[in-house]
């Protein structure tokens, strides 16, 4: 079983910076690949980008820019560097570890964190 704990949240004034980490235990970490999500309250769940076994990474169209996905399969971590932050990415964030769809390359969840609350105010 897959064990995910995310850590690095925290409050954070307009523009600044945070590295959200997710560290993994249980299993093989390179066995998977590795989505962030973050839900903000009353809305849905949205995925920000994941990164695959080999380092390859993608992001949701909105998210690129400010949003940065890596890893150190050495120590089992995933990491979320966020620059220039908003109100608007105030959020739960989530990771979670899932395979990569062998048709789309989709990187679908199977296993999730409790998150990380990251709060961005003026």
């Amino acid at each position: 079983q897959v064990q995910l704990e995310e850590s690095g949240g925290g409050s954070v004034q307009t523009g600044g910076s945070l590295r959200l980490s997710c560290s993994v235990s249980g299993d093989t970490y390179s066995a998977y690949c590795m989505t962030w999500f973050r839900q903000a309250p009353g809305k849905r769940r949205e995925a920000i980008g994941s990164i695959d076994s080999d380092g390859r990474t993608s992001y949701a169209p909105s998210k690129k820019g400010r949003f940065t996905i890596s890893q150190d399969v050495v120590k089992n971590t995933l990491y979320l560097q966020m620059e220039r932050l908003k109100a608007e990415d105030t959020a739960m964030y989530y990771c979670a570890a899932g395979e990569k769809g062998v048709d789309d390359g989709i990187c679908y969840p199977n296993y999730w964190g409790q998150g990380t609350q990251v709060t961005v105010s003026s």
